[in-house]
């Protein structure tokens, strides 16, 4: 199993990127969200999951061991290949997957390149329990509990006014202003709503 590979970027392709090390060029597959990021020529670490078929193997590869951890659970999921996972990780990019598994928003998950209803819901059936709120929430790892708690109780106001946990939850992480008033992060949320 390879975890990582860490090299040089020798070139950015459409839906991979060609990584030097020690003068062997491995191709490996990454979500676009990752590869807009990717620049030729800088150093990187890769976090890789390797598939291996009949007819061939592949390399796919992410900037975080969370991002790899969730794309191991999707794949996991029975219909859900690599493709489809590298697809559903490029459709909601970041904590937004995390968040529509939780909210049970299959439209956002079957926003992915062949991923359809039927498959979006299974996903969020076998994965809903095996993702934490809170952690979701707090994707700073250095915030407080009590910045976090913050950040719960003006998501489910949110939801109480009538939205989706889902922009309720983009809504919240978008604002920039640190603040420990529910009451002015709900304001501030909800211009990122509007």
């Amino acid at each position: 199993m390879i975890s990582y590979i860490k090299g040089i970027i020798e070139e950015v392709e459409e839906d991979k990127v060609i990584i030097d090390n020690n003068g062997i060029g491995y191709g490996i597959f990454m979500p676009q969200s990752s590869l807009e990021l990717i620049g030729s020529g800088e150093e990187l670490k890769i976090y890789t999951y390797l598939n291996v078929k009949e007819d061939a193997m592949q390399l796919y590869g992410f900037l975080s061991k969370e991002e790899l951890n969730l794309f191991k659970k999707l794949i996991g999921v029975s219909g859900v290949g690599p493709k489809g996972g590298l697809s559903i990780i490029t459709a909601c990019p970041g904590d937004s997957l995390q968040m529509a598994i939780i909210s049970g928003d299959a439209k956002a998950i079957s926003k992915a390149q062949g991923i359809g209803a039927k498959t979006a819901q299974r996903i969020i059936i076998e994965l809903k329990d095996k993702i934490d709120l809170e952690e979701v929430i707090s994707t700073n790892p250095g915030e407080a509990v009590a910045d976090t708690e913050i950040k719960s109780d003006a998501i489910e106001a949110l939801i109480a006014l009538g939205y989706s946990r889902t922009s309720a939850f983009n809504a919240v992480n978008k604002v920039d202003k640190i603040t420990d008033d529910v009451e002015e992060l709900l304001k501030l949320a909800l211009k990122n709503i509007i």
